[in-house]
């Protein structure tokens, strides 16, 4: 996959080269260096003609014209530039040196574009006895590009990277201990402070939901925190904290899931710790002005011998007592801990990113996730922003009273199931009894893993919430 950037100055004739030439409007063309009839030739069949991409090939030559579509919303036109640069890819990847030119006037569009080309290339090869080998670097020719925004982006994407890996790497190689020693090394690569608690720190801190989700296993929980402090000054005086669910494997637990297009992906039910550590790892890198404090609960979720039960009854160190009705629904037990836990750090905003339910899922499909949340509308408004921004769209949901009714419990406070429908509500309903705080849920399920490669999204773990929650927090820190 690709990790660098190289910026090259513009030849004096095109016609010599080989790569790819991202064309983002009509008056781009008269700025490449090429004689005017070539110039009429690639007119006409970028635009009379209306390919969206054609091929030059001769003795010295070897050029794609490629252009992406355009559209009223800008959002929407910056991401046709993401997926115009994944499109690029299939060609660009078997180059001994891939190399880009661009003579447009819109840098956020050939940023998006770049963006497209670098997520594309990422590949899980960890694995393979014999991968294909792929270019590490690509050749960039564009005078208005800015080296700062090159570095940003290859900071982000490589972060993205880092989430994309965990979820993708099998439980029988990352597991909670194992999840805990990763975040050891990154923090160590990326600049950021690390603490892991083991089961005896987890049980003396009374973190009930996530020892019986893992009760049934024979490997340990962690409850790992990843302090990003800034160097020099800082936006805000109170922590932003991000907290991810940490299922590194779910079989459902006693109420097991089915064992066909269910369960044989439940590796990626720690997406939302991935997204947690690869935005913390970004930040970090970047050096933004202000706190960011990440909580990951991590355990399995197995029908071990001693696995909780349905109908039995944990106590939450706030006091709250929970009648589990489904183990399958233990995402949100760990995460009320982490919830309950981040309240001693009096933060400014908490986010917890989470694979969190099928509802979800089964409401936005693969192109957005729920959020919902008690938290300033300009909070709010800030996330939906960001998302927009870089394509991982949020949609919110209610938090009506109403919802709350399904989790009452005659023998506990509350249960950890709620009703037969709105389910992705009723689990926030759930969680929104353990804070007191500004806090926004965000439940990934759709969008976070994929089975087959879309665009610049290869099969497997998307990386989601990295470059929104960067964004968001880069945003606010402005």
């Amino acid at each position: 996959m690709l990790t660098a950037i190289r910026l090259l100055d513009s030849p004096a004739n095109l016609l010599n080269e080989t790569g790819v030439v991202f064309v983002s409007k009509e008056d781009d063309i008269k700025n490449i260096p090429i004689e005017d009839s070539k110039s009429a030739y690639i007119l006409d069949q970028l635009y009379k003609k209306n390919k969206m991409s054609f091929s030059w090939s001769d003795e010295n030559t070897n050029l794609t014209f490629l252009k992406s579509k355009d559209h009223d919303e800008n959002a929407y036109k910056l991401d046709l530039a993401r997926k115009a640069g994944a499109t690029s890819w299939k060609s660009l990847k078997e180059a001994e040196q891939p190399k880009v030119f661009y003579y447009g006037k819109s840098e956020k569009l050939f940023l998006a574009f770049l963006e497209g080309v670098l997520l594309a290339s990422y590949k899980f090869t960890k694995y393979k006895s014999n991968p294909k080998s792929s270019p590490k670097t690509i050749e960039v020719v564009c005078d208005i590009i800015e080296e700062g925004n090159i570095d940003e982006l290859l900071t982000v994407t490589k972060a993205t990277y880092e989430a994309r890996n965990l979820v993708n790497e099998p439980v029988i190689h990352l597991n909670a201990v194992q999840l805990g020693l990763e975040i050891e090394r990154l923090g160590k690569a990326y600049g950021f402070e690390t603490e892991i608690f083991d089961e005896s720190k987890i049980a003396s801190l009374k973190m009930e939901g996530l020892l019986a989700v893992n009760a049934g296993s024979e490997l340990p929980p962690t409850f790992s925190i990843l302090h990003y402090k800034p160097k020099t000054g800082k936006k805000f005086k109170k922590p932003v904290i991000l907290i991810g669910k940490g299922v590194v494997y779910d079989t459902g637990g006693l109420s097991l899931k089915p064992t066909t297009n269910s369960m044989d992906f439940m590796k990626a039910d720690m997406a939302g710790a991935a997204a947690v550590i690869g935005a913390i790892c970004a930040v970090s890198k970047l050096g933004l002005p202000l706190e960011v404090i990440g909580l990951i609960p991590a355990t399995d979720n197995r029908p071990g011998y001693n696995a909780v039960t349905p109908g039995d009854i944990i106590t939450f160190a706030n006091g709250k007592s929970v009648e589990i009705l489904n183990t399958d629904a233990e995402g949100r037990l760990i995460l009320a801990d982490a919830l309950i836990y981040a309240k001693k750090y009096d933060p400014k905003l908490v986010i917890d990113l989470a694979t969190l339910t099928g509802s979800a899922a089964a409401a936005l499909g693969k192109e957005a996730a729920v959020m919902m949340g008690k938290a300033y509308d300009e909070e709010k408004s800030f996330l939906k922003i960001a998302g927009q921004e870089v394509f991982e769209r949020l949609v919110e949901f209610p938090l009506w009273d109403e919802y709350g009714e399904g989790l009452k419990s005659s023998i506990a406070d509350i249960n950890n199931l709620g009703g037969p429908s709105a389910g992705a509500i009723t689990a926030g309903k759930f969680l929104e009894h353990f804070i007191d705080y500004n806090w926004i849920h965000i439940d990934i399920a759709g969008p976070s893993f994929i089975k087959s490669g879309e665009d610049y999204k290869p099969a497997g773990g998307t990386g989601y919430g990295v470059r929104l929650i960067t964004q968001f927090l880069k945003n606010i820190s402005n």
